[in-house]
């Protein structure tokens, strides 16, 4: 079996890249190999990786399908923060990929998942029991259903909007106001197929704010969704130009150091699929945002011990 693909050229760019920008999963690095091998052409014929199609010319992609990823438990220590026979919830590491895909076959959340528990069917073999993701370089509490029965109520608690989901984060900048709302569509970049950016046309996005600390060049917040699109605190944050610190995708090069976004989900709340008691967990930020928050502090001029 072979996927196709196939897009008009609208930017004079280098083949490997317009490749790897306007196809999902693919890099820039497997875009080269395939040109080379024969399986991306345009107007027909075979191209180099540095070629610079013209706009209006037609690339097309045949490329075999990829193997199947063999899904496996594995021994990988979890920070379980509760469990019941229906949920789990679980403080999520930052670096750690939720579920396995194109270039993460293993050593995931998921894999972990499967060794400690059974999971909800609902979401297939790739994303067994996951409800709703969040990015691997953000860390942070994760709601698990254990069965289908609680996959479904979590699931239409997220529709309705009833759960309670905050995020504390660093962001660049100098907020003015103490709180906000920011309501803004989110769907893929036109200008980068990798990203999500605020568009017209996209899904409807809602993320409230309010300001925990200030620092000069850059505040400490909350955020709680009132929608989960895919990326939306960092891209609304950028969008109001307070961009997540750490953040190499949509944030500036110039910016504080660790291992990707300051963004930790510190504050989940949702109701039993069963019983239906209202369950609330915290979970601290993890020691690299915690040592960053007290260097701030400490230039800052403020107390540098106090909780966040």
């Amino acid at each position: 079996m072979m996927q196709t693909e196939e897009f008009t050229v609208t930017t004079t760019e280098r083949l490997d890249k317009l490749v790897a920008e306007q196809v999902d999963n693919i890099s820039r690095s497997q875009a080269k190999s395939a040109i080379e091998a024969g399986q991306i052409t345009v107007n027909g014929a075979a191209a180099k990786p540095k070629d610079k199609p013209k706009p209006g010319d037609t690339v097309h992609i045949e490329l075999p399908d990829p193997e199947p990823l063999d899904l496996e438990p594995e021994n990988i220590p979890l920070d379980v923060v509760y469990e019941d026979d229906d949920v789990l919830v679980v403080n999520k590491p930052q670096g750690m990929v939720v579920h396995p895909a194109p270039g993460h076959p293993n050593h995931t959340l998921v894999n972990a998942l499967l060794y400690h528990s059974p999971l909800s069917s609902i979401n297939g073999t790739l994303r067994p029991g996951i409800v709703h993701r969040i990015d691997k370089d953000t860390s942070g509490l994760l709601m698990v259903a254990k069965n289908d029965h609680a996959h479904q109520s979590l699931s239409a608690q997220l529709q309705a909007k009833t759960n309670l989901r905050e995020y504390v984060a660093i962001v660049h900048g100098n907020f003015k106001e103490e709180e906000g709302v920011i309501r803004a569509p989110l769907g893929r970049s036109p200008k980068d197929r990798k990203k999500q950016a605020v568009v017209a046309d996209g899904r409807p996005a809602v993320t409230h704010f309010r300001v925990l600390e200030r620092y000069g060049n850059y505040t400490l917040i909350a955020c709680r969704l009132e929608t989960g699109r895919t990326h939306q605190i960092r891209v609304h944050m950028a969008y109001i130009n307070h961009p997540v610190a750490g953040d190499p995708l949509y944030g500036p090069k110039k910016t504080l150091k660790g291992d990707g976004q300051f963004l930790h989900a510190r504050e989940l709340g949702f109701k039993q699929p069963t019983t239906g008691e209202q369950l609330d967990f915290t979970a601290p930020v993890p020691d690299n945002f915690a040592r960053m928050v007290r260097h701030l502090r400490q230039q800052a001029g403020l107390p540098v011990d106090k909780a966040i």
